[in-house]
């Protein structure tokens, strides 16, 4: 059964090659969402275009590093040519880098700022003027639980997830004009490629923990569907999708 309202939109997704972002493009694709796909893996993005357009739904890539800003406006562009229209810009992509602060790890910080925060930045101003322009859009930003608390590993993880909510409260204010609504997503454990990164090894045993309690990554693609299919008047704010079994 589809979800009423989705059908025929345009929906720009990054991080779209595995994880959150490829359930996201999957099942919107399902649902008659038409998906423009942007990641730096441009194997695994044409390997789930072909899976979409095999299961009848219709799909285009663009090899896209959000850290980039030329890229994601490349992205939107590329859209905008081929389908004519965006009406939903999911700024998805993301690392999860975790380790305490006094292991100093200047490099992983500076890649947790770039995609989290910047690659954020960048999709919104990328689609921002044609939203503008064309007076009505959907900018949905994903965060995490880790943008509502912190833990010990997770400073710098997090003060992107905390930023990322701040800044996409900020443009839900200055947007309200334009007809504009803005989605923040907040996932909790989710079953994912995002810990495989980790590579300090007391971080990478804390999370090993809450490996067993991750719920699929389509909870949150059914979360994203349920933000898009409300009537235009109707903003969800914010969604925060955890396991049952997380104690926090």
């Amino acid at each position: 059964m589809k979800t009423i309202n989705l059908g025929g939109k345009v929906a720009v997704i990054t991080g779209a090659s595995s994880g959150i972002g490829k359930a996201i493009a999957t099942y919107l694709a399902s649902q008659g969402v038409i998906v423009s796909l942007g990641a730096r893996r441009m194997d695994k993005l044409d390997e789930l275009q072909s899976q979409i357009t095999f299961q009848g739904g219709n799909a285009s890539v663009w090899l896209t590093d959000v850290t980039q800003k030329e890229s994601v406006n490349g992205l939107i562009q590329h859209t905008l040519d081929t389908f004519g229209q965006v009406d939903v810009m999911i700024n998805n992509a993301g690392v999860m880098l975790l380790s305490k602060l006094e292991e100093l790890r200047f490099e992983e910080w500076d890649a947790m700022i770039d995609t989290n925060l910047k690659g954020i930045l960048y999709g919104i101003g990328a689609a921002l003027p044609y939203f503008k322009a064309r007076k009505e859009g959907h900018f949905i930003n994903v965060s995490s639980l880790s943008g509502h608390r912190v833990d010990p590993t997770s400073a710098v993880y997090s003060a992107t997830k905390f930023a990322v909510r701040a800044l996409s409260e900020g443009l839900r204010q200055e947007v309200k004009p334009y007809n504009i609504r803005t989605t923040i997503i907040s996932p909790g454990v989710i079953q994912s490629e995002l810990t495989q990164a980790i590579t300090d090894p007391y971080a990478k045993e804390m999370v090993k923990g809450m490996e067993g309690m991750a719920i699929s990554a389509d909870a949150i693609a059914h979360a994203v569907a349920y933000a898009m299919s409300q009537p235009q008047d109707i903003d969800i704010s914010e969604l925060i999708i955890r396991p049952t079994a997380q104690p926090y």
